[in-house]
């Protein structure tokens, strides 16, 4: 198989290229390279999902985030997310300064799952609990920020 268009569509110099090196070609490479691609953000009619890898969901001490649509509001696009996260206080689960923050505010009234380089989705939140807003690095802000602003 090593000489089939198979091979080579995945291949390049007999190193394997990941799907998310395809769906995001600006992403770092090497050890990290798939590490954003982990959270997932769906917007439906109905709700608002935040879902984790199981990495994440360990290291930054969180769980998938589901809120009904009608309790999210104030949605935008922050470019700069790992600044903003550093500057809110403490905060408990992963946190590598300046590079990426899975992690919550010790009054658990903040969630970050963001990394560098990648804008981020921001949403105020009610009727959750403690959680008053969730910032997630998503290469889709843009578009969720504009679909979540429409409703």
């Amino acid at each position: 198989m090593p000489g089939s268009a198979a091979a080579h569509a995945l291949t390049v110099c007999s190193i394997p290229i990941s799907p998310a090196r395809v769906a995001f070609p600006d992403a770092p490479r090497g050890r990290w390279a798939d590490y954003a691609v982990a959270v997932r953000v769906l917007v439906t009619d109905d709700s608002v999902e935040v879902l984790l890898s199981r990495w994440q969901k360990v290291l930054g001490l969180m769980k998938d985030i589901r809120i009904p649509r009608a309790d999210v509001s104030d949605a935008e696009v922050v470019e700069e997310p790992v600044r903003e996260a550093m500057s809110a206080g403490i905060k408990v689960g992963l946190r590598l300064p300046w590079l990426y923050f899975a992690a919550r505010t010790i009054r658990l009234d903040q969630a970050f799952i963001v990394r560098r380089k990648r804008p981020a989705l921001s949403f105020r939140v009610s009727n959750h609990g403690p959680l008053q807003r969730v910032l997630v690095s998503t290469p889709d802000a843009q578009e969720l920020a504009r679909r979540l602003q429409g409703a």
